[in-house]
């Protein structure tokens, strides 16, 4: 396992850059659609709402390149991440089980797998780089010789 800690890092980084930038496109697509529809909900500007929906997806788009800028960087320094950096991947491993969950039901189970393989990077990642792993002196990890 320790072996592919940092090319599996690094395809989680990817992963991640690569769904922020759909994330971003799925949003901004939306938000032209409902301006040039001049779609309303209640009364809803259609402006406001297209603009909303930009927000919304560059912010998590932004959120998603956080969170590959930190596998990204253990994967280059072969190093975990410290402890605001694991909590942002355990934070991103939950949000990716429950879009998984809503993926199923929406979309289909093509987009499911989709996000279930980048939930599996993310806690591959996570395992492979344990804190308390790494914080042991490596005569204390080695199983004891006969």
């Amino acid at each position: 396992m320790s072996r592919f800690r940092r090319p599996v890092a690094g395809l989680a980084a990817l992963a991640l850059v690569l769904e922020g930038l759909g994330i971003a496109l799925i949003n901004w697509i939306l938000g032209v659609v409902v301006r040039r529809q001049h779609m309303s909900l209640a009364g809803s500007d259609p402006g406001l709402m297209a603009l909303a929906a930009w927000i919304a997806g560059g912010l998590f788009a932004l959120y998603l390149f956080l969170c590959a800028a930190v596998s990204l960087r253990a994967a280059l320094g072969d190093r975990p991440p410290r402890t605001a950096g694991r909590i942002l991947l355990i934070a991103c491993g939950v949000v990716h089980g429950l879009l998984g969950a809503i993926c199923v039901g929406l979309v289909g189970w093509g987009a499911f797998a989709a996000v279930m393989a980048v939930l599996a990077l993310i806690v591959w990642t996570l395992m492979a780089y344990d804190p308390e792993r790494w914080a042991q002196p490596a005569e204390a990890a080695a199983p004891p010789s006969r």
